[in-house]
This record gives C-alpha cells, structure tokens and sequence, in this order.
C-alpha cells in the first residue's frame, strides 16, 4: 500500500535540495530521495572543488607573472601539493549528512535510493511506493556523456569526478573535449606541472561560445604549454604498460599517463519511469513548460530539463517548482538572459545569444568588439591581462541580445550586461552611462562605440 504524502522530489543536488527543504519548511510532508551525496554534482566534485582548484592554479600562474613585470621566474611544480590540499579543503562546508541533517531538520524525510515514478502522482523507491498528494519533482541531474570511441569502454578513464579527487598531478594527461570542464582541469593541471594535450573534435574550444572567446583561450593556454589539437576527431581507445593512447582519424596516436573524458553530460531519463506518465523515456531531455511542469503534479528542475548544466539555473528553477506546489503565482522562467562561465584564466563570462545563434534566428545584428590589453586596465594589469568585449545587438529594436566579456574577471564584468539583455535597455540609454575609470568593465563602453553591422 502506498504511504501518502504531499511532495516526493527525486534527486536532492542543487535543485532539487532547494525545493524540498523549502517546501518541507512551509510545512508539507516531503520526501527527498537520494542515491549519492545530498548536495549533488556541484558541491563535491563540480563548482566548488573544481574552481578551488582554478584558485590554486592561477595562484602559481600569478606568482609565475611577477616576472612577467620584471624578468623571468619559475615557481616550481612541487606546489602542486599544497594545491592539492587547497582543493581537499573545498568540501569542509558541503558535509552528506550535515546537509541531510538541516533538510530533516526542515521536517522533511530522506530515503536513500534510486527514486522513479510509478505512475502519476506515485513513486517507487526501494521497493517503497509513495503517493504525493501535490506531485512529484525530478531534478536527478545529468551523468558524463561518453563518445562512442572503439576501445574507450575498455580503458580506466577518468571523468571530472576522477580529475578532481586524484591526489597528485600525473605527469601526461590527454584531456577528450574543448568545452568549459575539458578546458578548466587542462589548465589546472597544466600550471601543477602535467603536460597536457587537448583533442576537440570540433573546429575550435568552447564551440557554444562566441569564437572569438575560443580562439582567446586557444592562444593562452598554447602560450602555456598545452597542445590543442581542434578538429581532430578520435577513431580509437586503448590502455596498456600503464600508458593511454589515442588514435587519430589520420592515424596519428597521442599517447598520456592518464586519460580524462570531458564530452559533454545528458540526463539519464531511462531511469525514471517516465513511460508510467505516458512521457518519452528516450528523450535527450525532459520536457517542460514555462513553469516547469513536464505533465500534471510532475515538475521537472536543473540539469535534467536541459536548459544549462549550471547550479545557477537549477536553483532559478527551483524556486518556480516551489511557487507552483504551494500554488504562488509567478512568472514563467526566461532564458532570454541565462549567464554562463568558463573559468579558465582569461574567465569567459557570456550571456544570451551569440552573434551565430542570433543570426539564425533572423534577426538584423550588430557587433561590437573591444580588446581588454587596449583599455587603461588592461595597460595596468600586464601580464594575464588577455580578454576581449564583445555585444551582440538586435539592430532593429536597439537593445542587446548577447554578450561575451573574457579576460581577468570576466565572469564579474558580464553582470552589468546581463541586466541590459534580461531588462532589455537600449542600447543609446548604455552608451551614455557613466563608465567607472579605470576598470575593466570599461571595456563595455568602447565596445559599444564598436557597434556595426
């Protein structure tokens, strides 16, 4: 017989913790399940280990740079363990049954397992069924995407799991994927003294972002030694004499002490019995509307919908799943202006559309550039002061459609310019702001002064 109760949210990462806590908070009968660590991807191996990590390393890039302004210097890679320890430290605060603790706390209930739904309004957990009497939440995330390489189903492989708990740096990696994950364990591990070489099958790095910005990040982390090798497309895997090899499509084999998989992710709905509920089991992603709703009483929220891998969007999200259960009118969620990072030394902060994505949707654009070294901090910061402006404007209503601002901070300068695209302001009401001297968001003016079609 099933145990009735208000609310089942299944898979308790970012999201999905939000939602039951609150939820519980206001006094509803809810059951969080969980296979793994409450708290998700993101505190224990994902943005939080990972960008202590970036800390680190860009601490040993920065100590390396005073040369920069005055000679050459090395700073010798046996600081790597003292990185090593910062990144340990990173989940000090991010404890599994601290956070079980404040969400039972809350009156909520925790069930460890693998949660599915068995039909609608019920879901099945360890042979456990529960009927919710306001519906059922999936925010179960997603897992790594792996190629379908021949031979890399047979080789110990890290994932960003791996690259994030190993103990030290080994002396070769060869890092599969150009995109924000490959791209920020690359450099990490390139500044701990690994020699790093970067495949990516597509023409150039972080393909989803403006190509500008890639070709940045290209020419940084090849001034640091890495090998790129973009357009190279992966024909075959292998593992042996503790040794991994990749085969090349023209024959070519690069060969690593350790090999990290950094494809992409997906969401795994096969799981899930969506089928009970009458929805695609297959699908890439779960379908939503704009208040998340995947079908009656069933909420979809963070990765799992596939609006961004990003804790940001899943906590947006979350608090529209929570406005809905407890029945709060609210605005449907807007990816109009949805930012992102790649925290790579030059930081890529970009937000809405690219000049591509724009231009695909038929709109008239117009671009602007500006060079992060020919500003005024640019000139003070020297050394590591790579980046670039670069605006995305729909000419035809006058307003800012995209943005992308890399460089020292880049992530910070993209605020003010997220506001611009989520608040549409013209464009002629930006260009006659008052710029703070000197900063690097300055860049923003004479990128808008750069505005053409």
């Amino acid at each position: 017989m099933a145990e009735q109760v208000d609310v089942v949210v299944i898979g308790m990462g970012p999201g999905g913790e939000h939602v039951a806590g609150e939820l519980a908070g206001a006094g509803l009968n809810v059951v969080g399940v969980e296979a793994e660590l409450v708290g998700g991807e993101c505190p224990y191996w994902g943005c939080v280990p990972s960008k202590m990590m970036i800390r680190a390393g860009n601490l040993l890039a920065e100590a390396r740079r005073v040369a920069g302004m005055a000679g050459t210097a090395r700073v010798s890679p046996d600081w790597a363990p003292v990185a090593a320890r910062i990144r340990d430290e990173a989940t000090d605060d991010w404890d599994d049954r601290a956070a079980a603790d404040r969400f039972t706390g809350r009156g909520g209930r925790l069930v460890r397992g693998r949660g599915r739904l068995a039909g609608p309004g019920r879901a099945e957990v360890n042979g456990e069924v529960f009927a919710a009497r306001r519906g059922i939440v999936l925010a179960t995330g997603t897992r790594p995407q792996i190629p379908p390489v021949p031979g890399l189903d047979a080789v110990p492989y890290w994932t960003n799991r791996d690259a994030i708990a190993a103990k030290e740096p080994p002396r070769s990696l060869l890092v599969l994927g150009g995109g924000a994950i490959g791209l920020e364990l690359a450099q990490v591990y390139a500044r701990f003294g690994t020699r790093v070489t970067v495949v990516e099958a597509l023409d150039g790095l972080i393909a989803m972002e403006e190509p500008e910005a890639g070709e940045l990040v290209a020419e940084v982390l090849r001034g640091e030694g890495l090998t790129l090798r973009t357009g190279a497309r992966v024909t075959g895997a292998r593992y042996g004499e503790d040794v991994f090899t990749l085969v090349l499509e023209d024959g070519e084999e690069l060969t690593g002490d350790r090999l990290l998989v950094a494809t992409g992710r997906r969401a795994d709905l096969a799981a899930l019995g969506l089928d009970t509920v009458g929805l695609d089991a297959g699908a890439r992603w779960l379908r939503t509307d704009g208040q998340l709703l995947a079908a009656p009483g069933l909420w979809g929220a963070g990765d799992v919908t596939g609006h961004g891998a990003f804790t940001h969007v899943a906590m947006y999200e979350a608090d529209i799943v929570i406005r809905g259960i407890l029945g709060e009118p609210g605005p449907d969620a807007d990816y109009r202006a949805l930012p992102r990072v790649t925290f790579t030394d030059p930081e890529v902060g970009a937000v809405g559309l690219t000049e591509k994505q724009a231009r695909e949707k038929g709109l008239r654009v117009r671009t602007g550039l500006s060079q992060v070294p020919s500003s005024t901090r640019g000139w003070i910061h020297k050394a590591g002061n790579e980046g670039l402006v670069k605006l995305v404007e729909d000419a035809d209503r006058g307003v800012l459609v995209g943005a992308t601002t890399a460089g020292p901070t880049g992530g910070e300068v993209m605020y003010g310019l997220a506001v611009a695209i989520q608040a549409e302001v013209p464009v002629d009401t930006l260009r006659h702001m008052i710029f703070a001297y000197p900063t690097f968001h300055r860049g923003v003016e004479e990128a808008l002064r750069d505005l053409r079609s």
